[in-house]
């Protein structure tokens, strides 16, 4: 029985697969069942921020592993301490870490640290959370309320109460009450069709939410861990949130959420927690994740691929514009808006075809999220096989 069969049999089919199974990476390029190499622009959807197979992220973990895996939470965990230090120092921010599995659980625990802290002078309940349309936050029964779509709310309800959508930034001021817990939103929304927030807007909300002490909630899932050119992107926009939410990137590969909050004393023992959350292999990832990356940001390499990648997508943009009606995006995160959806999923099916993998994003935004460390060559083969597969539509 082969793979696709097993799948079939074994698996819910919650995923439209790609007729693609891989064995192998290096770095930006994949290697399939079949032989045949492509080049990754999607770092399994922003998380593969330092190349598959990466030798230091490897031999931290087969290190940890030959020590010890996994004990809980109930004792002194050495590299979840080391990597709460790492994390926060690379952020700037004077915050504390709460270590899970995923960013929908790094989201939940954001929304109960908002929540508890609304409650915390007692008379007035404050609970509601304000979200953006368009935004994507997690796939759990919250997560996904609080995501402001409204086909991902179908067959799932009945939903927690106290989530209101914003229509954009400069709307949220009129739907602020004596009941707002806190905002939530993404500085540039990745699942929404990568598209970057206002930096003068948001910096207005950010005051005025500090003015009305209202948390504001910075969801850093798919744009922290300097997939924007900063550690996050909220140092990007020159705000001062009181939660950021960190995941994907952030562990190179190895599952893991984080909650940085300056609210350090809101949460006390018992109120969260997670069983796997901050274990030793988690953490030992995320150690090397961080100190990789923090070269990288310091030596010049992580602004220089940033500018190759920017250049070449440009360049690619600039040659279909038949096809492509606007780029976006900020970093290493970026889009190119397609004219028609059939035109994208066209594109998807033979970039796939050439050698090349990308992602898709709504807003009919075909979505790159390379890993941070990927080469010159890896670049121009990848806009290569993509001008290949751009021949066929």
């Amino acid at each position: 029985m082969d793979i696709k069969e097993l799948d079939k049999k074994y698996v819910l089919p919650t995923y439209a697969r790609g007729d693609v199974s891989f064995v192998s990476g290096n770095n930006a390029t994949l290697v399939d069942a079949d032989g045949k190499k492509y080049i990754d622009f999607t770092s399994g959807i922003g998380v593969v921020s330092v190349g598959h197979a990466n030798k230091r992220v490897n031999d931290a973990i087969c290190k940890q592993i030959a020590n010890i895996t996994h004990i809980s939470n109930l004792y002194y965990i050495a590299p979840q301490a080391e990597a709460a230090q790492k994390v926060v120092e690379a952020s700037g921010y004077d915050m504390k870490c709460f270590f899970a599995n995923s960013g929908a659980e790094a989201n939940e625990g954001a929304i109960k640290i908002a929540r508890k802290h609304g409650e915390r002078d007692g008379e007035i309940k404050r609970y509601k959370i304000i979200t953006l349309q368009h935004s994507f936050h997690g796939r759990t029964i919250t997560t996904v309320k609080a995501t402001g779509q409204e086909a991902m709310h179908n067959y799932f309800g009945p939903f927690p109460d106290g989530f209101v959508y914003a229509d954009d930034i400069a709307s949220i001021e009129a739907l602020l009450d004596d009941h707002t817990a806190g905002v939530m939103i993404e500085l540039i929304q990745g699942e929404g069709g990568v598209e970057p927030q206002d930096k003068v807007e948001v910096q207005a909300l950010a005051k005025l939410l500090k003015e009305k002490q209202i948390p504001l909630i910075v969801d850093e899932v798919q744009t922290g861990a300097y997939r924007t050119g900063e550690f996050t992107a909220s140092q990007l926009y020159g705000i001062d949130p009181e939660i950021i939410t960190l995941a994907k990137g952030v562990g190179g590969g190895v599952p893991v959420g984080i909650v940085m909050t300056s609210l350090k004393e809101v949460l006390s023992a018992g109120d969260h927690g997670s069983t796997f959350g901050g274990n030793y292999l988690s953490s030992a990832a995320v150690c090397a994740v961080v100190e990789i990356l923090n070269e990288l940001k310091s030596s010049g390499d992580l602004e220089i691929t940033s500018l190759l990648f920017n250049n070449a997508l440009e360049s690619f943009y600039n040659a279909h514009k038949d096809i492509f009606t606007q780029k976006v995006g900020i970093g290493m995160m970026c889009g190119l808006r397609v004219k028609d959806a059939d035109t994208l999923s066209k594109i998807m099916t033979h970039a796939k075809e050439s050698g090349v993998m990308v992602l898709k994003a709504g807003r009919n935004t075909l979505r790159f999220l390379p890993p941070l460390t990927i080469t010159k060559e890896e670049i121009d083969e990848g806009f290569k096989a993509l001008n290949t597969a751009m021949s066929y539509i």
